[in-house]
């Protein structure tokens, strides 16, 4: 409940947002209209004077009689809704974010559930912006207060699309789940699974990068003892931080594995704050490619010797692995082409059939797609965990790609989902042709994949990719993803590439 409590504000200004697309000439709402098609009947709220949820009630007889068959609860509702304060600094963050490709692709799609009749739209934010500070300046900055600034007469929100969203994802999960259960999980092995603590040393350096203004800070992960030489780089998603996965680092390192966690300061969990804070504006497309560099530009001062010198590390056979847009990351460096056409194509149709929630971020990138090309030769294994994936790469260049790649997703992501976003574009490109593999997670979702730091228990990836990387590198350990028993009992993980070449065909 307090989870949900403490969102309550992030739906009202998403609504506000859509209905902040709309001019502020016009004269202030003064009705809002809920469609359920379901019942076939509509609910209206009068704004109005409405000063509170109670006025609300009282200009309406039928929520009268609501409230008392649910003894007070909805009445309670909707003062939670319309009485919630707006985020103190929702000014500042939307001031900030004006124009930019993430917030007009947000509101683009808050617009599909939002009606207003005769008004045109404006997806720069500038509307919502102006109606904010007028709720603030009228001493209502509440949800309340901010539809009464909003422009227009009466405005809609129509739950069947919102329906449709939801029956969309769950048809874009539903050939996964059916995978996972036609297909024998990999075994586990015991050893794989035993905790692991005090076998790695942890440390912080900078990075100078020529394509940053300030260094590249890095979390370096070494093992204690038996080193096998070899360098591996996980990159995180967007608005995480390297501890998020230093899971994964920890257990690689306890195998002999050193291990660098950059953070990409255009994207990281610090430019989260500042954004929230209304300091800097969201992350722009530019970051797609200034991540990839964040990388390369590490394993330069490896090669050169200006990082971690004394430890002889192999630089011409690195292992890169990402999560989300970090995942993303790594698949660019393993030489995949991006490009704009199927961005260009499709961004714009709010009713594509694979169209989901990791497409605002995907679509934001459209202006800066056809430079982001950022490909490096000495990554030879790429483990990629939910990667927004499907509008960005060119899939001629599966065949020349510089590193053997192992695509994971959880069977109930809702956020990159797992049939757009893995099993078609591997199936399509010719991917699983070429030696590349599609492993799902049962009951996996986008963040709980995730490894953060001092887990008293390995991961549940942590054995899996530690097998692809001593497979693709060549390096003796105790496992290799051939050889299995690299499963988890938690969310059970499937080899899924034979059965998805064969997927809707």
């Amino acid at each position: 409940m307090m989870f949900f409590r403490s969102r309550l504000w992030l739906f009202a200004i998403s609504f506000g947002a859509g209905l902040g697309l709309f001019p502020s000439s016009a004269p202030a709402l003064e009705r809002l209209v809920f469609d359920l098609p379901v019942l076939e009947s509509q609910i209206d709220f009068e704004l109005g004077a409405a000063q509170s949820a109670g006025d609300l009630i009282d200009a309406n007889p039928d929520f009268v009689e609501l409230d008392r068959a649910t003894d007070g609860a909805f009445v309670r509702l909707l003062n939670q809704v319309f009485n919630a304060p707006l985020p103190a600094q929702i000014e500042k963050v939307i001031e900030k974010s004006v124009g930019q490709p993430l917030l007009e692709q947000a509101l683009i799609v808050v617009t599909k559930l939002v009606q207003v009749e005769g008004l045109p739209q404006d997806t720069s934010g500038r509307m919502l912006l102006e109606a904010l500070s007028r709720a603030s300046k009228s001493g209502q900055p509440t949800v309340l207060g901010l539809l009464r600034q909003i422009p227009g007469q009466a405005a809609s929100i129509n739950l069947s699309k919102l329906a449709s969203y939801v029956s969309r994802l769950q048809r874009n999960q539903l050939a996964a789940n059916l995978l996972v259960e036609k297909e024998a999980p990999v075994q586990i092995k015991t050893g794989l699974r035993m905790p692991l603590t005090g076998l790695w040393l942890s440390q912080q350096v900078d990075v100078q990068a020529s394509h940053r203004s300030k260094p590249i800070r890095v979390v370096v992960i070494q093992p204690k003892s038996r080193a096998n030489g070899r360098l591996v780089v996980i990159s995180h998603g967007l608005w995480e931080s390297p501890r998020d996965l230093q899971g994964w680092a920890e257990y690689l390192s306890a195998n002999g594995y050193t291990v660098l966690l950059p953070e990409h300061q255009g994207s990281d969990a610090d430019q989260q704050k500042a954004m929230l804070a209304g300091d800097q504006p969201p992350p722009g497309p530019q970051e797609l490619r200034l991540r990839a560099m964040d990388v390369t530009a590490m394993l330069s001062a490896v090669e050169s010797g200006g990082l971690l010198s004394r430890l002889s590390l192999n630089t011409d056979e690195v292992a890169v692995v990402g999560h989300s847009w970090g995942a993303t990351t790594a698949i660019q460096l393993a030489g995949a082409r991006s490009t704009d056409v199927k961005l260009a194509a499709r961004c714009h149709n709010q009713d594509d059939p694979e169209r989901n929630i990791s497409w605002i971020l995907q679509c934001s990138w459209l202006s800066k797609m056809n430079e982001s090309s950022v490909e490096d030769s000495r990554v030879k294994a790429v483990v990629a965990v939910s990667p927004p994936l499907r509008l960005l790469f060119d899939p001629s260049r599966t065949s020349v790609l510089t590193a053997k790649v192992l695509l994971v997703s959880g069977t109930r992501d809702w956020v990159v989902p797992p049939v757009p976003e893995a099993l078609v574009p591997m199936r399509d490109s010719g991917a699983l042709e070429f030696g590349h593999r599609l492993v799902l997670a049962q009951d996996g979702g986008h963040f709980n994949l995730m490894a953060p730091a001092n887990q008293l228990q390995p991961a549940t990836l942590a054995p899996l990719i530690l097998a692809w990387i001593n497979e693709q590198l060549a390096n003796p350990g105790v496992v290799t993803f051939s050889g299995g028993g690299w499963g988890d009992a938690v969310h059970p993980l499937v080899d899924v590439t034979d059965a998805a070449l064969n997927l809707y065909r």
